[in-house]
């Protein structure tokens, strides 16, 4: 017993030593940091800051491998905790929310389909039906249920809503969908997003030149949901107010209503109907992204410096704008007529801009009040936008003659104060753009008294809106189609007295798609006139391009257009950007704010040290999808399109006032239930429109399965 006894005590003493060596041979000293940091995470192990678990997580922190603010679960309570335990200080960061883009649900006709997959990973898979909607919702509900924090249901027409109190912007939800329907953004990841071809886009959106989700805001201003509607409108384009009155609404031509027959929708109708409610309801000011101490030159108040500038200053950067005028505005204040947009409205739309704290320098030309060097020593980057406000040419004689007016020039002189008298004058306006009728129908309310319109094509190839050519007629422009001007005579004093002009007829298509026209010999003819307004055409002016900008390596094209990356609208001076028309050339209002928006997103990744690149398949202009031709419209009934209200001809010819007015809420939502809210492949038809807003469900299968399977409760 007692030798056993000592065996024992000697294999204990033994087996003591060994492990006295082990712990310090394989002693490992932990940093009590680690313990610290994982005491104040919340334990929820839900892998959104991309490792294992909190555990993981606290000593990413900790070896420097991830930042104090790693839990995307804990929010900003737990990154300030962390920041103490660390010895750092943290900022105020952009908040995560899943957001999901797929509004289909189970309206597509043709879709992924595999009996028996219960899960969209499987599904896609293992998929055996058509794969026509390759970019919508499978609707089984994985997200649901992978979703850590309850923040995520399925809803009833088939597709997953997001609760944005309860989502921390973890991301599992994202790297569980197969076809990235569902993805986590940051504010200023959204407000920067564009277009991609893997996603579901209406084809009015694709058509957009500011790619804005339309359908999304027909259908909050159908629910009565104003500010909602004006938020999605935003997102994409600061200036509705501007947009609902002038815009030609280009991304008309892809509304699906047009192929049974109908009118497409009228989207300008009910932009403007939300922007005017806002307008008298005004609210809260957007969010703003933490302060980067950034500085940007906005080189021209016009719409596309007042987009950018937005944008800019929603992403936390300082913008200054610098414009040449007395105020800002650009084309939208000294080239269209208060009739069609009142100054106290485009006002309002400025000032919500600058009200985010946007700085303003007006009367200051470039070339003439500063200089590149002044902006380099002040600002990080500069974006040059100062537009196309030179007036082409007609090239004939007697352009210097008195009563010869160039278009721009002509419509700036009311604003700016300049008195013009036209009182029973005789007009005539070269041109068949919006230039030539705003000059047509400003010349009827100044007093002249008579108006023509001289135009080389036909009414048909007119590239002026549709509706401010019949307006103009009914306010009593005359038509003088197929002619164009030879030569402007004057009197022994230089004074204008006679137009000579040549008739044409119209030849083979040119490059603009147009027939061309061809001069007839011999069919000169001489017409009274008093003034002539040339508005066939502008371009930028080059007055402020200096020496020291073309040492800089600055190029302009012959077009007086400034050289720069096609997508990015970088300058080959990799500080200098630019956008609008003067990038593009003359082009419509919603374009430029379309690339302001674009070049603020350059502008952005540009102070950040970020790749200006784009991601693959991304189209930042207008781009329709071929496969959204080939859907048939099915089940959808016509609908008369709403008209638009304005003053009558008598009461408006000889003032200023606002011609069309602002539809009612009843006509606002009629126009808008004629909205199909389609996706890429999808749309509703009238028994599932009628469902949708009623609220009741357009896919059972999904809720059937939720609640008879014990795998996907």
């Amino acid at each position: 017993m007692g030798i056993s006894a000592l065996v024992m005590l000697g294999i204990g003493l033994g087996a003591a030593a060994i492990l006295a060596v082990a712990a310090r041979v394989f002693y490992v000293k932990v940093d009590p940091r680690i313990t610290a940091t994982e005491d104040a995470l919340p334990g929820a192990n839900c892998g959104g800051c991309g490792y294992a678990g909190c555990a993981s997580c606290a000593e990413a922190i900790v070896a420097g491998k991830a930042p104090v603010d790693a839990c995307i679960a804990g929010g900003p309570e737990v990154a300030i905790q962390v920041a103490a335990i660390m010895g750092t200080e943290i900022g105020v960061a952009e908040p995560r929310t899943a957001n999901h883009f797929c509004t289909g649900g189970d309206r597509a006709e043709r879709k992924f389909h595999y009996e028996g997959a219960l899960d969209c990973r499987a599904l896609f898979d293992l998929h055996g039906g058509d794969l026509r909607c390759k970019v919508g919702c499978f609707g089984l509900a994985t997200c649901v249920r992978a979703c850590p924090f309850d923040a995520i249901v399925m809803g009833p027409e088939g597709y997953p809503e997001v609760s944005a109190e309860k989502c921390t912007g973890c991301g599992t939800c994202e790297r569980v969908c197969p076809t990235k329907v569902i993805q986590v953004f940051k504010l200023s990841d959204r407000l920067m997003h564009f277009n991609n071809d893997h996603e579901c886009l209406p084809p009015c959106r694709q058509l957009c030149p500011a790619q804005i989700d339309i359908p999304s805001y027909i259908d909050l201003a159908t629910k009565g949901q104003y500010a909602e509607a004006v938020d999605v409108i935003k997102e994409r384009n600061p200036l509705p107010l501007i947009c609902g009155r002038v815009c030609p609404a280009p991304c008309e031509a892809g509304c699906r209503r047009v192929a049974i027959g109908d009118e497409p929708v009228h989207h300008n109708y009910i932009k403007r109907f939300v922007a005017d409610w806002e307008m008298h309801h005004p609210q809260a000011p957007p969010v703003i992204s933490p302060e980067t101490g950034k500085t940007v030159a906005v080189i021209g108040g016009g719409p596309c410096g007042l987009s950018a500038a937005y944008y800019l200053r929603r992403l936390g950067h300082r913008p200054v704008i610098f414009d040449a005028k007395p105020a800002l505005g650009g084309m939208a204040r000294y080239g269209i007529p208060e009739y069609r947009l009142p100054k106290k409205t485009l006002d309002f739309e400025i000032d919500e801009i600058l009200d985010l704290g946007v700085e303003v320098r007006c009367n200051q030309q470039m070339g003439r009040d500063f200089t590149i060097a002044d902006l380099e020593s002040e600002f990080d980057a500069t974006l040059l936008a100062m537009g196309a406000w030179d007036n082409s040419s007609l090239r004939c004689e007697g352009e210097d003659l008195d009563g010869v007016w160039k278009g721009t020039e002509f419509l700036q002189k009311r604003e700016l104060g300049i008195k013009v008298d036209l009182s029973g004058k005789r007009v005539v306006v070269v041109g068949g753009g919006n230039t030539a009728m705003d000059a047509c129908r400003s010349s009827l309310r100044m007093g002249a008294g008579e108006v023509t319109l001289l135009y080389r094509r036909t009414r048909k190839e007119m590239p002026a809106n549709q509706v401010e050519i019949d307006a103009a007629e009914h306010e009593g422009v005359k038509y003088h189609l197929l002619a164009a001007p030879k030569r402007l005579i004057g009197d022994e004093k230089g004074k204008l007295t006679q137009i000579e002009y040549i008739k044409m007829e119209l030849g083979e298509p040119d490059a603009s798609g147009r027939r061309r026209p061809v001069a007839i010999e011999g069919s000169n003819t001489l017409m009274d006139v008093d003034v002539v307004i040339a508005a066939i055409g502008q371009r930028p002016l080059k007055d402020w391009y200096t020496k020291d900008l073309e040492e800089r390596g600055l190029k302009l094209t012959r077009w007086n257009t400034i050289e720069a990356d096609e997508k990015t609208l970088q300058s080959d001076v990799p500080h200098i950007f630019t956008a609008g028309d003067l990038w593009s050339g003359p082009a419509l209002l919603i374009d430029a704010i379309g690339t302001g928006r674009r070049v603020a997103r350059s502008i952005q990744r540009f102070l950040l040290g970020l790749d200006l690149g784009f991601p693959e398949g991304t189209f930042v202009g207008p781009q329709k999808l071929a496969v959204s031709n080939l859907v048939p419209v099915l089940g959808v009934g016509p609908r008369v399109r709403v008209s638009q209200p304005e003053l009558q001809v008598a009461d408006r010819i000889k003032n200023f006032e606002e011609v069309d007015l602002v539809v009612s809420p009843e006509s606002m939502r009629d126009e808008a239930l004629r909205c199909m809210r389609c996706g890429t492949l999808c749309y509703f038809n009238d028994e599932q429109r009628d469902a949708h807003l009623s609220g009741r469900p357009l896919r059972k299968k999904v809720g059937e399965l939720l609640q008879n399977s014990p795998t996907l409760r």
